[in-house]
């Protein structure tokens, strides 16, 4: 290492400190899920920083320990997973853990090409490269565990996931990298102390809208039923108009048909001249079906459909979207997603492209998946909420149902596993919603990571080289003895 660094900076930890800081740094992972413990995370985020770029061990134990670390991370708050998959599930988690094992490995091999350093600058990129690919590229992509999403029922989350889930990573981790700069050189302080100022002044005007466009109140009521019969879903329907005669637009789960909506449902919608967006399966030639919502007029047509983008993997779940669209309502522009649509930006990023005001989500949550799939999956719809400044309505099937304001607050909600529920509110339409930091500083931060990935693995390949070379000549000079 550079003598000019500040001695013990960037040294490489005693490996039973780095062994108590990864087991700490694993239970603030899990205790940040924990409701009114979020802000933890940030403790999490800094603590990976320094196992990352101060990582004592060698480049084998670096990537079987970073498995065993990822493992500890995932398997606790994914156990449903076991639920859902079974044995299958094991692979699930060590996949998982494999992309942090590579984030380490990554790191380490950035060390030793570019300096330490340069490493320590490279973290925050590497990072949300590694986590945005994970959560929004590959076929097994999965978001929830980004730790963004522990900041959902924060206040403090209000304002940083006006960067993006994945921004909050970037935005702290570089903060880490930062400080660096600031022991190294006097001037840094000074930057990194304009940066954070600009950064909070930037943060907090997101947070506003601009009061002079005019908003208009949907009201939306829904209520929870999970695979009911015809008979069921008329007298929830029922049910539902009684206790709220003021609703606007009705809705029902995700797969509340197996078909498109009954004529019994239809004539129910013209008969009472309600709007009611509602889950079924459109078919398609060959047998197979597309996973899709409807809009049913007051006047007993489909004024509006729209197919889910994204199946769940390992799913017979439909087949995906050839596009998407807003429905123009009455109200304003409103977004339609499917369940687990919501979970990735690069949907729903789609829809507020087009001028999204609001978001109804239709979702299938089963009720043998468990309370703590339910408690993850109702953090995305705060997050949203948040990212884009759009106020949410989400209907699950066995709860959690939400209605989420624009700055993330959960204005009403309806409990698992909650069968029959009810849950209504308004939501405000005003202007369009915004695309957060983190949707250019994702990508970006990918090609970053390869290019780093292609140039550590060059220098891996240069060093063998040398290393065999240097062997030869060895060989060679012995043999003229």
């Amino acid at each position: 290492m550079d003598q000019s660094q500040p001695p013990g900076l960037l040294a490489p930890l005693p490996r039973w400190q780095a062994l108590l800081l990864a087991a700490a740094a694993v239970g603030a992972f899990q205790l940040a899920f924990v409701p009114g413990f979020g802000g933890v995370i940030l403790l999490f985020l800094l603590a990976v920083w320094f196992l990352a770029v101060r990582c004592p061990f060698s480049g084998r134990v670096t990537f079987y320990g970073g498995i065993v670390f990822g493992f500890g991370l995932y398997a606790f708050p994914l156990g449903f997973f076991w639920a859902v998959f079974g044995a299958g599930a094991i692979v699930l988690w060590l996949v998982l853990a494999f992309w942090v094992s590579l984030f380490f490995s990554l790191v380490r091999q950035c060390r030793l090409r570019f300096g330490p350093m340069v490493a320590a600058m490279l973290v925050p990129f590497l990072w949300t490269g590694l986590e945005y690919f994970r959560g929004e590229l590959y076929y097994l992509r999965f978001t929830w565990m980004a730790p963004g999403y522990a900041l959902a029922d924060e206040t403090l989350g209000g304002s940083l996931l006006h960067a993006g889930v994945y921004g909050v990573s970037f935005l702290f981790l570089a903060l880490a990298s930062g400080l660096v700069l600031c022991w190294q050189r006097p001037l840094g302080a000074i930057l990194v102390a304009s940066v954070a100022v600009v950064l909070v002044w930037w943060l907090t005007t997101l947070g506003s809208k601009d009061s002079s466009v005019r908003s208009k109140n949907l009201r939306v009521a829904g209520v929870q039923m999970e695979f009911p019969g015809l008979a069921e879903v008329r007298v929830g329907l029922d049910h539902l108009t009684a206790r709220y005669p003021d609703a606007d637009v009705l809705v029902l789960s995700e797969y509340t048909f197996d078909g498109p909506v009954p004529d019994r449902i239809i004539k129910w919608c013209r008969d009472r001249r309600r709007y009611l967006v509602v889950g079924g399966k459109e078919p398609v030639p060959g047998g197979d079906f597309r996973n899709t919502a409807y809009v049913i007029g007051p006047d007993g047509k489909v004024v509006f459909q729209q197919t889910k983008a994204v199946p769940i993997q390992f799913f017979k779940d439909g087949r995906p979207a050839e596009q998407q669209r807003v429905w123009d309502s009455p109200w304003g522009k409103l977004g339609i997603c499917i369940c687990y649509d919501l979970s990735y930006t690069r949907v729903v990023d789609r829809l507020v492209r087009q001028g999204a005001q609001g978001l109804i989500v239709p979702t299938m949550d089963v009720e043998s998946w468990g309370q703590r799939q339910h408690d993850l999956h109702a953090r995305v719809a705060p997050v949203r909420a948040a990212e884009y400044g759009l106020p949410i309505f989400r209907l699950a099937s066995s709860g959690i149902s939400q209605v989420v304001g624009p700055d993330a607050k959960v204005l009403a909600s309806a409990p698992f596993p909650g069968a029959e529920a009810l849950i209504s509110g308004e939501l405000e339409l005003a202007g369009a919603g915004r695309l957060p930091l983190d949707r250019w500083v994702g990508p970006g931060c990918v090609v970053v990571t390869i290019l780093a990935a292609i140039a550590a693995a060059l220098n891996g390949w240069d060093q063998r080289m040398q290393s065999q070379v240097l062997m030869k000549r060895q060989t060679y000079a012995q043999s003229l003895r």
